[in-house]
């Protein structure tokens, strides 16, 4: 052994047969491990990095992403030609100084976003954990964790890296954690080290510990782990089951040991997180199209310019020879124009701006500030704000088409709520008024009291309290329908701060558990061989017979009890279509009344199940556990033979009622997806969780309802499986789309062109696929054929998906579709499908930060999508479409005088308010279809440009060509013609960008008509003799303006010159509204006759389905729970009576007991005195 311990690992470093073998190193900080081929190994300490840069890279990198604008690039290219001075009549500093403005503002914004990254990994690197080291433990950073080390986690600490569990504090080295940050789901799962090691909870034994591993290379699949320990001259075999992975939490075990086997970006979780990619909007990509197209434009019109020069020169130039001589390096007309093509290039380049990229960032920046200040996306019961984490993105949120969303935590809250329950035929739940009408239950609804009741959970919130009276009355159904929940489950309770609490590995057995506890049947302690019950606050302790396990084929669970008077019972609970064809006939007319209880219950969108329990007879129940023995022992068809067995002593049971368990939803849920379907756009979900449970929330939160045509479910195992139904679900939607009398030619035709389909489908089709059918569909050969078939449906569920598989869609549509899309989730296994999508969103939820970090925008609940996309979205998309047409019309407007000059010197440049905008959905079409700036809209506000400056030149140089000052004397003179020209243009620019501003405040008056101000000022100031004082050469117009702008006859041309310039399009404004309105300017119309009444929001209802179609069981529950529990391999040795068994450590017995004793002294008051029973029969 070295004096710092290391384990050798071996890993899989090529596709060949051979393998990479590490050697046991020195100390770590002395040389570096070698393969076995001699080469260096790579490092593989625990270091995780998220940031795009660091402090060598960030220049080169951030200028070259920077320089992918064509128009910087443009820049760069003009500040060398203004360098010549043989072809420049600007200063150089009129470009570089904006230029390194620009690269400047963005760098410094771009090293702000990428500082909190490093921030962020900071923080996780320079966690501490507890290394073997010496022979003891110590603490190290997680970054300085590496591959071999062995370290020791505690009670509700995070996983440092991928381990291998060796031993823990619970026996058999068992333990639990909890995997919300990988995929979502916060019901524990059980890991269980080999036996061979399990007894190494000794810092000794472990430090003596020479074992070696051969595992796989590290890759992204979180499901799965193939590997092997060679420790003293055997081989064992490694699975999932033994590897703690990193992001998990270590729950309900007080320590445990592993070995790191990955770690740092080695790590599945890291493996799963993809690469930090460089966004970049539709507009900009545009906008580059649209510079490359403009500098064509420059070129042509420096072309035009170059032949009217060399013309000019050769037929009229010549003769002004005298006084205006050419240079030395001048040599002919030739050379004279091709000197005047690359002046033009310069005197004209204000036609691409660079003011433009400034006012653009400037822009956004503004928008990323309304996000953050918008009042109704806070969130006081977390105090979180909607956050901008980039202000680049902004536009793109008003043209999204897909939406890709995680389930767990961000469409739920992952919290099960016990809501209804139906026992003996009578539901219970409802609240009624003294009129017998229904209420509807809000915040202000009184919650039954459960005072009475010492071990009730104070969180635990039911309404109805006519449950609580039977319950008090001793109604026989009722005390068997909670006696059936405290004894059915795989729970394990725990004492914490002199409170008991559940440890469940499904959150839908906590809530059943929790709500017999607070009706008076509270789950107290359990041994391998018994239950013990708090019933009506007497203990009552039940012999654990059996317990017949739960599993996805059965879809239900039994235990078989002993009761304190010897009477032997089976109790069962499970999905209803099963239940009821296990039922005795006697129970007939409550199976019909039950199932519309049921029908009511899904129709609320609650997760259903049936109860039922059979009293057996001794004589059968001993022949019928001697075969359960037998055949749990046996090798061949084990499961096979043990479901028939299960199934048999399940018949003839008798039914108790049915529960309904709430999968609560965010706030809003229903809603929002409501009103982002009504903006066309689509909403796929991707989720680990199993496809029963997805389904369910799917038509709790709309996006399934009863209406839908059909749902076509992909499960097939093979490639050709999935083909098979991908093909024949596409072929039933086309088939049933086509008009049914097109000739076969046409029907031929149209076949070839499936998108054309899209569009004109009007039945509502929905897709659901797993995750092992979904990497078969995400394969090359059916990638395009399940995009098609996506497409062709309302929606999209996608289920038991890995965090890559969510990436892996994400691009597949970004690829084929080239539509906008954004992700949102709130776990670290989103983190792929964030950082893939065009925009990433992420929720502050309850399984950390990782998404958010990884995020675009952030926020604390789904509902504030609907006022991201639909409110500043669709602003931030609209404003930044009218600012870039004005501003292309403003600059051509203004450059091309220039042009226009050039033929007479010798050739010698808001929208409806935010309540309108969430009540009509429709609005936001026109940014997925890019309606409002494309390349139509370009040529549009470029042509007419082109025809402003044409009359902005002709129409004052026609105007002084026939007229005089008052003294008679000419006007005609150069800087009069400009200052008139430029005024002009300053008056017509300014009252456009009034008449695209539709709504008028402070800050419009102040900016516009400050603007115009501003301009006077610096246009006398220029003129002005103080300046001519101090720079003669540079203001040497010294009273240009006060002499032009003192006559009537110039305020009359610039006055004819503003109204020809305007009234042509007012008059096209007021003939496109009136006649060919959008609905935007319908809305505006109606709002502004509205404009004294407060708009009233638009209440979109959830709409109570009626279907017969339940959810099944326990949906996140897991098989071999109730083997784990009769084996007592969970449970702690632990000497409770002359015999030594087993029990959890916690709660213990005294603290059992003292509550049970505060319980019976009050018990007589509590549950004494019976009222009249009454109940509400649905």
């Amino acid at each position: 052994m070295t004096d710092r311990h290391r384990l050798a690992v071996f890993m899989e470093i090529t596709q060949a047969c051979s393998r990479g073998q590490l050697q046991q190193g020195k100390p770590r900080r002395g040389p570096r491990k070698r393969w076995h081929s001699g080469k260096e190994s790579p490092t593989l300490d625990n270091r995780i990095k998220t940031s795009k840069y660091n402090i060598f890279t960030f220049l080169p990198v951030n200028l070259f992403e920077q320089f992918q604008r064509v128009a910087n690039a443009y820049f760069v290219v003009l500040l060398i030609l203004q360098l010549i001075p043989e072809i420049s009549s600007l200063s150089w500093f009129t470009t570089v100084v904006p230029l390194v403005l620009v690269l400047v503002i963005t760098a410094v914004k771009d090293a702000t976003d990428d500082y909190f990254r490093h921030k962020s990994d900071q923080q996780v690197n320079n966690r501490k954990s507890q290394v073997l080291i010496r022979g003891s433990l110590q603490k190290e950073k997680w970054m300085n964790v590496r591959v071999g080390d062995i370290i020791k986690l505690e009670n509700n600490q995070f996983v440092a890296a991928d381990i291998l569990l060796l031993c823990s504090s619970e026996p058999y080295g068992l333990c639990y954690v909890e995997t919300a940050e990988l995929d979502g789901e916060t019901n524990l799962k059980v890991r269980q080290a080999l036996s061979v090691t399990s007894d190494l909870g000794d810092v000794s034994k472990l430090h003596d510990f020479d074992g070696e591993v051969i595992c796989e290379p590290p890759n992204n699949k979180l499901d799965k782990f193939t590997g092997t320990l060679n420790w003293r001259g055997n081989k064992y075999s490694l699975d999932n089951e033994k590897i703690l992975l990193r992001g998990c939490i270590l729950r309900n075990t007080e320590w445990c040991f592993g070995m790191v086997i990955f770690a740092g970006l080695q790590t599945k979780l890291m493996q799963n997180c993809g690469k930090t990619k460089f966004k970049r909007t539709s507009i900009d990509k545009l906008m580059n199209t649209l510079v490359l197209w403009i500098f064509a434009f420059l070129i042509c019109m420096g072309v035009i310019m170059a032949i009217g020069n060399t013309v000019w020169e050769i037929w009229v130039g010549r003769s002004f020879e005298m006084f205006l001589p050419w240079a030395e390096f001048q040599s002919s007309a030739v050379f004279s124009g091709f000197l005047t093509f690359w002046s033009y290039i310069i005197i004209l380049n204000t036609v691409v701006p660079i003011s433009l990229y400034v006012s653009v960032e400037v822009l956004r920046l503004g928008h990323s500030f309304f996000i953050n200040w918008d009042v109704k996306m806070y969130n006081s019961q977390t105090d979180t704000a909607a956050v901008a984490r980039t202000t680049t993105l902004n536009e793109e949120l008003g043209q999204v088409e897909f939406i890709f969303s995680d389930k767990t935590g961000t469409l739920t809250e992952n919290i099960m709520v016990f809501n209804k329950c139906s026992i003996n035929g009578t539901t219970y739940g409802d609240v009624y008024d003294e009129f017998g009408h229904r209420v509807e239950i809000t915040e202000k609804t009184a919650c039954v009291d459960f005072s009475f009741n010492l071990l009730s959970d104070g969180s635990f919130k039911f309404y109805d309290n006519t449950l609580v009276e039977a319950v008090k009355q001793k109604d026989p159904a009722v005390h068997e329908f909670f006696r059936l929940l405290a004894l059915c489950h795989t729970v394990m309770p725990e004492e914490s701060e002199g409170k008991l609490v559940y440890q469940a590995q499904s959150p839908d057995e906590g809530a059943l558990v929790t709500a017999a506890r607070n009706f008076g049947f509270a789950f107290c302690a359990r041994t391998p061989e018994s239950v013990t019950v708090c019933e009506m606050g007497h203990a009552v302790t039940y012999q654990l017979l059996a317990i017949l396990d739960f599993n996805n084929t059965r879809k239900r669970m039994s235990v078989i009890v002993r009761d304190e008077e010897g009477r032997i019972k089976l109790y069962c609970k499970g999905a209803d279509t099963i239940i009821f064809d296990l039922l005795d006939p006697s129970s007939k007319d409550l199976v019909y009344t039950t199932s519309e209880q049921l029908n009511y219950f899904a129709g609320e969108g609650l997760r259903t199940l049936a109860l039922a329990y059979k009293e057996l007879d001794e004589e059968y129940c001993d022949v019928w556990m001697k075969k359960f023995l037998f055949l749990s022992s046996v090798l061949e068809s084990r499961e096979d033979q043990l479901a028939a067995l299960y199934e048999e002593i399940e018949q003839g049971m008798k039914l108790l009622g049915a529960t309904a368990i709430e999968d609560k939803l965010q706030e809003g849920v229903p809603e929002t997806i409501s009103r982002l379907n009504l903006a066309d756009i689509k909403i796929w979900v991707l989720t680990g969780d199993k496809q029963e449970t997805a389904v369910n929330i799917a038509y709790s939160c709309n996006m399934l309802r009863d209406d839908t045509t059909e749902v076509f479910v992909v499960s097939g195992h093979t490639l050709m499986e999935v083909q098979q139904q991908l093909r024949r679900a596409k072929e039933h939607i086309l088939s049933l789309s086509r008009v049914s009398d097109t000739g076969d030619d046409e029907k031929n035709d149209m076949y070839g062109d499936d998108s054309v389909f899209e569009e004109a489908i009007i039945a509502e089709y929905a897709l659901v696929i797993n995750g092992h059918s979904l990497a078969h569909a995400l394969e090359p050969p059916l990638e395009v054929l399940f995009l098609d078939l996506a497409c062709l449906c309302k929606s999209v569920i996608c289920c038991r998906v890995t965090p890559m598989q969510k990436a892996q869609v994400v691009e597949l549509v970004r690829r084929h579709k080239r539509a906008v899309t954004l992700a949102v989730g709130d776990g670290a296994n989103d983190v792929s499908m964030i950082k893939t999508s065009h925009i990433g969103v992420g929720i502050s939820g309850q399984e950390g930060m990782q998404a958010v970090l990884a995020s675009d925008f952030s926020f604390a609940q789904f509902r504030c999508l609907q006022r991201l996309l639909l409110v500043h979205g669709r602003w931030s998309y609209f404003r930044m479409s009218s600012f870039l047409s004005y501003f292309f019309y403003k600059n051509f407007a203004f450059t091309l005088v220039h042009f226009w000059y050039g033929f007479f010197c010798g050739f010698s440049a808001q929208d409806v308010n935010d309540q309108n905008s969430l009540r009509h959905p429709s609005l936001y079409k026109s940014g997925q279809s890019h309606l409002l700036f494309n390349k139509r809209q370009f040529f549009l506000c470029t042509l007419h440009g082109i025809t402003t400056s044409f009359l902005l030149f002709f129409v004052p140089y026609g105007a002084f060509s026939v007229m005089v000052k008052e003294d008679g004397s000419q006007l005609s003179d150069q800087q009069t013609l400009a200052v008139t020209i430029a005024t002009s243009l300053v008056i017509v620019v300014s009252v456009q960008i009034g008449l695209d501003t539709h709504y008028w405040t402070g800050v419009n008056h102040l900016f516009v008509w400050g603007s115009l101000t501003m301009y006077f000022v610096v246009l006398f100031a220029m003129q002005s003799d103080g300046l001519f004082g101090i720079f003669p050469n540079t203001f040497s117009c010294v009273g240009a303006s006060r002499n032009c702008l003192s006559e009537t006859s110039v305020w009359l041309v610039i006055l004819l010159t503003t109204a020809v310039c305007i009234v042509p399009d007012l008059f096209i404004r007021s003939i496109r509204v009136n006649l060919f309105p959008t609905q935007t300017d319908k809305l505006r119309r109606l709002q502004q006759s509205r404009k004294k009444q407060r708009p009233q929001e638009q209440n979109l209802r959830r709409v109570r389905r009626t279907s017969s179609r339940r959810s099944a069981y326990a949906f996140s529950h897991q098989q071999g729970f109730g083997e784990l529990i009769t084996s007592g391999k969970n449970m702690r040795a632990n000497r409770i009576s002359s015999t030594c068994s087993y029990e959890r450590t916690a709660p213990s017995s005294n603290f059992i007991d003292n509550v049970i004793k505060r319980t019976n002294a009050v018990s007589c008051v509590s549950f004494g005195s019976p009222n009249k029973h009454q109940s509400n029969t649905e």
